[in-house]
């Protein structure tokens, strides 16, 4: 397709035809169908679970979750032409539920309606056609229990396993993996480190159809999407499959932070804090409320969180959060996440741990001297990355900095934020508090005893 701006007219119409659950190789198969024009998507998901039961396949429970995640799964594909229909045939939803999905989808298409210049109020944005039908009643027992944490091999899901080490008997780890990339080894390896065998860890495999790719090289729309809603709706599903009670995520305050000033474009809105109340509200309304979704770190800023990372030096080796390295378990060490992490690491670790662990002394890069202003001047456009507020990385620079005396060398971007930063600046970060969570007070006790 050679014109971008034809695509809602060509495709009006987005549609959720149908999903099936059935028994799969080593646990629970569900495929879904989502056309598109001329187009059908075929993506599936399959789940490790050792006891499955028979009765499962028709449980009218698992049935509702799993009809769910295939509204917020098909986001992969709708964002294709942002078609102005959203048509539902496979179930019901309610006026409230309408707009629960629209915020979402709005919200976390707002990066890449940004990026392809898009300007849609919301107001004119989706609508989803879906009959409303008769809900069922769903009935829940009272045995749920336990902690499902989601692991993915970075600092902040180290942190939580650690704060939550006297509860690991009713823990259960959960890894999302996507077929575009292979196995999580560094989410696996945290996983192992932290105490945990395979008894104690789920695997929620999804398969992207290949026409996507297909697709994107055509000129259809593409760009980021909020994977934080969808593991959200992915955790029901293992939550339920296990009855564990607490969905347990780490997202920290920072994420509530957006990418450009005056917008409310935010690269991690499925991981604010915004998110987090809507989709709780969801889950105990409409989806099972016996469980609970929230996030650990709430509380705390992404500095707070690497304060307490780095008692467990065990972890340096194995974590991994660059996206451009997940194809091969590595710091590709050119990336905003790279520069990132190295950053807020820096006062910390010893300059020998840092080269050790990303290859090279990436403040002494000047090729990333664009990417080091993105992250530090509220005048630019922050990295599309999940990196923490330009408060917090200023202030682990300042620390940086004023660690040296004035006559040591120190790395050409350090040295030039030494040069021109303003040493009377003044950063709420150190002794930060963020009060608006809703960590279950026993889990916040043991987090804050870490």
């Amino acid at each position: 397709m050679d014109n971008k701006i034809n695509v809602q007219e060509k495709y009006p119409e987005f549609i959720f035809e149908s999903f099936k659950i059935e028994r799969g190789v080593n646990g629970i198969h569900a495929s879904f169908v989502y056309k598109l024009g001329e187009y059908t998507f075929e993506p599936s998901v399959d789940i490790s679970i050792t006891d499955i039961r028979n009765e499962w396949l028709k449980d009218d429970i698992l049935n509702e979750l799993f009809f769910n995640f295939g509204i917020i799964n098909a986001i992969n594909y709708y964002k294709l032409s942002l078609a102005p229909t959203f048509i539902i045939k496979c179930g019901t939803l309610d006026e409230t539920q309408k707009q629960f999905f629209r915020k979402l989808f709005y919200n976390g298409l707002g990066e890449l309606m940004y990026c392809n210049q898009l300007s849609i109020p919301f107001d004119e944005f989706m609508i989803i056609d879906a009959p409303a039908g008769v809900r069922k009643e769903l009935y829940f027992d009272d045995n749920f229990k336990g902690n499902l944490i989601t692991v993915g091999g970075g600092k902040d899901s180290v942190v939580s396993l650690e704060a939550l080490r006297a509860y690991r008997n009713q823990n259960l780890c959960m890894q999302f993996n996507r077929d575009l990339y292979p196995a999580n080894q560094a989410a696996l390896e945290c996983i192992h480190l932290a105490g945990y065998g395979l008894n104690q860890t789920c695997n929620f495999n999804l398969t992207i159809d290949k026409q996507l790719l297909e697709l994107n090289q055509k000129g259809f729309y593409n760009g980021h999407v909020p994977f934080s809603g969808m593991l959200a709706f992915a955790c029901t599903i293992v939550a339920y499959l296990n009855n564990i009670k607490y969905i347990v995520v780490s997202n920290e305050a920072s994420a509530n932070e957006g990418n450009i000033q005056g917008s409310g474009v935010n690269h991690q809105y499925s991981k604010s804090f915004e998110f987090e109340k809507d989709f709780d509200n969801y889950l105990r309304s409409y989806l099972c409320d016996k469980m609970q979704y929230f996030s650990l770190l709430r509380c705390m800023n992404e500095f707070q969180i690497v304060e307490k990372f780095i008692k467990f030096p065990s972890y340096l080796k194995v974590f991994r959060s660059c996206n451009v390295g997940t194809k091969t378990n590595s710091w590709c060490g050119n990336c905003a996440k790279c520069l990132y992490v190295y950053i807020m690491l820096y006062p910390f670790l010893h300059k020998e741990q840092l080269i050790e662990i990303f290859g090279r002394d990436l403040l002494d890069d000047t090729s990333l001297a664009q990417i080091f202003n993105s992250l530090i001047n509220p005048d630019t456009t922050k990295p599309f990355e999940c990196v923490g507020t330009r408060e917090e990385i200023n202030y682990a620079l300042k620390l940086a900095v004023e660690d040296e005396s004035a006559s040591t060398p120190l790395p050409k971007l350090l040295e030039w934020y030494r040069a021109n930063y303003n040493p009377t600046i003044q950063y709420n970060v150190a002794d930060y508090y963020n009060a608006e969570h809703n960590i279950p007070e026993e889990y916040l006790k043991a987090l804050q005893a870490l």
